[in-house]
């Protein structure tokens, strides 16, 4: 289908639709459209957030409302107070020319005697949330025993916030006779089972596969410390300085908790979650809609109704208890045709979780390297030159200006102005990641890798012994002290008196002296240098063979020799 004039609306919808830039159908509205307008069989449509169902159910419901009627003839539940404006605000465009037919949006947070006269002035199509409609009916302000259409918009959602109580209510209220439509992503048995409880032999429509990611969207994780986690996050920032995102935690402490941190280190960040007022949440929404905030910091109740086409990535900070949520959370970028990126940031604990998520989405996760310091540098630089490239420049106002300037800069070279200009924006970066740890934990089969053998050692010598209290297992933890070279793989050890040697993944040789040189081990400075290196090899005596000294392993030679001694002898049986 290629048009919308292809599907018989009204002439006065059409004309709504040509000012909106409407042109082709979506999906989902090809396949609803064409079966609202010739059907009376009820429907469940599974399709993921921004699709275009809000038009998919609405447009055949407005092509034949009867405006003359003053009885409600449509409600549309949704599960936020965002869904429910956005809806509503949707529809008034759609009947911009069709002026006779009047909507309601009712909603928590709002003034209920404000919309009581709305309704009571005459609605033919209602929006409402589950709260405020219970409400609204047992105050007996809302009637729905004559509707001709029911929508669940976003049912899923509702059940999985809680609302199934409310939802059985509300749907006991309505007539027999009626059309009903449920619109969902996915398909958990709570929505089979209202399907079954409350509609009548449903036709299904699907775009994409149920349950299914969707199709625009890359998924990536990140394997980090848990203690790691805030570090990658700020990093995932910084390496995409255009990013528009919002970050899903679990909880309205760890949101808060981590808008604070972002905010702090310079950010443009803000929190959505339950302890804000409507007005503080309407504020922060208001920024997040206009792109005057860059990252939304929010759990998975505060962003449900949150409708934003051009978001360029979801950040799971945390990955949520329901495996169904991470597919509304990745839904919400990749819209509109465009593309986006559902982002896991995960410890070791969680790898399994990410296998059950690719089979839930039907797509494969890429694991991602958390960018070093270099990397970040080297991002934010390019995009400093690209700023400086596209800015516009007012030369009306700006040519007063420009002789004096010229003449302060006069005895400063091209190259230093550039390159003076350049550390103004990107010093503070260039500090903050000079000597930035490597954050990515090694898998299974980087793991598996190494104990191959597939690693070229260095030896070093470290002016530390028996003598000073060292052994194998204090130079570990020496080792480990330090966050740059934490994780290396560790070869042959020797203590002697006055002095020992080690061995390191030779790709760590610099970090090593950089690390150990210089700093203190019980009050003696560490000296450490190299020495001549191992061969690479997979002999299993340079890969994590710890020796203790000449003492040590004659100590350990007694002991054995001391165990034998009490050893039951074999009975002589002759």
């Amino acid at each position: 289908m290629e048009t919308f004039e292809e599907l018989e609306l009204k002439e006065e919808v059409l004309k709504a639709l040509k000012d909106l830039g409407f042109e082709k159908p979506t999906p989902i509205q090809a396949k609803t459209i064409p079966h609202l307008l010739t059907s009376e069989n009820d429907l469940v449509a599974l399709a993921q957030t921004g699709t275009g169902k809000t038009a998919a159910f609405s447009l055949p419901i407005i092509n034949q409302v009867d405006s003359n009627a003053k009885n409600v003839q449509a409600f549309i539940l949704s599960p936020t107070r965002e869904l429910c404006l956005q809806i509503a605000e949707d529809i008034k465009d759609f009947t911009k020319y069709s002026k006779k037919i009047k909507t309601t949006a009712v909603y928590g947070g709002a003034n209920i005697d404000s919309q009581i006269r709305q309704l009571k002035a005459g609605s033919h199509i209602v929006v409402g949330t589950p709260g405020r409609v219970c409400d609204l009916i047992r105050r007996k302000r809302l009637d729905l025993s004559h509707i001709q259409w029911v929508i669940l918009d976003e049912a899923d959602e509702m059940l999985s916030m809680g609302f199934k109580d409310e939802l059985d209510f509300i749907l006991e209220q309505t007539p027999q006779e009626k059309q009903t439509l449920l619109f969902s992503a996915t398909m958990p048995k709570d929505i089979a089972r209202i399907a079954k409880k409350y509609m009548n032999t449903p036709e299904e429509i699907a775009v994409g596969e149920k349950n299914s990611g969707a199709k625009n969207v890359s998924h990536v994780y990140y394997l980090v410390q848990s203690r790691d986690k805030y570090q990658a996050l700020k990093r995932i920032a910084d390496i995409n300085p255009n990013i528009y995102s919002i970050v899903f935690c679990r909880t309205r402490r760890e949101t808060k908790e981590i808008a604070d941190k972002l905010i702090t280190d310079g950010y443009n960040a803000d929190a959505l979650h339950g302890d804000l007022s409507q007005a503080q949440r309407d504020v922060v929404m208001h920024r997040l809609r206009s792109k005057h905030l860059q990252i939304l910091v929010a759990t998975d109740v505060a962003a449900r109704g949150i409708d934003v086409d051009d978001l360029t990535h979801v950040i799971n900070y945390s990955l949520p208890d329901q495996m169904e949520a991470y597919i509304h959370r990745s839904g919400r970028t990749g819209r509109a045709g465009k593309k986006g990126t559902s982002i896991a940031i995960i410890h070791s604990r969680e790898k399994n979780r990410i296998r059950i998520l690719e089979k839930k989405i039907g797509k494969s996760f890429e694991k991602g390297e958390v960018p070093n310091g270099k990397e970040i540098c080297n991002i934010r630089l390019m995009n400093i030159i690209d700023n400086l490239q596209n800015v516009e420049v007012d030369e009306k106002n700006m040519e007063e200006f420009m002789p004096a300037i010229y003449e302060k800069l006069d005895n400063i070279s091209k190259e230093d102005i550039i390159k003076n200009f350049v550390a103004v924006e990107f010093n503070r970066i260039l500090r903050y990641y000079r000597n930035a740890p490597d954050l990515n934990l090694a898998t299974s089969k980087d793991q598996r890798q190494k104990r191959r053998g597939e690693i070229e050692y260095t030896r070093f010598h470290i002016n530390l012994g028996s003598k000073t209290n060292l052994n194998p297992q204090r130079l570990m933890g020496l080792i480990n002290e330090h966050p740059s070279i934490r994780k290396i793989a560790i070869g042959q050890i020797e203590i002697f008196k006055k002095f020992s040697f080690f061995d390191t993944d030779s790709e760590y040789k610099e970090k090593i002296i950089q690390a150990l040189n210089g700093s203190d081990f019980e009050g003696i400075t560490i000296a450490v240098e190299p020495v001549k290196s191992p061969p690479k090899t997979s002999d299993k005596k340079y890969h994590k063979k710890r020796r203790g000294s000449g003492s040590q392993r004659a100590s350990k030679g007694r002991e054995r020799n001391s165990r034998d001694k009490f050893k039951k002898k074999p009975r002589n049986r002759y």
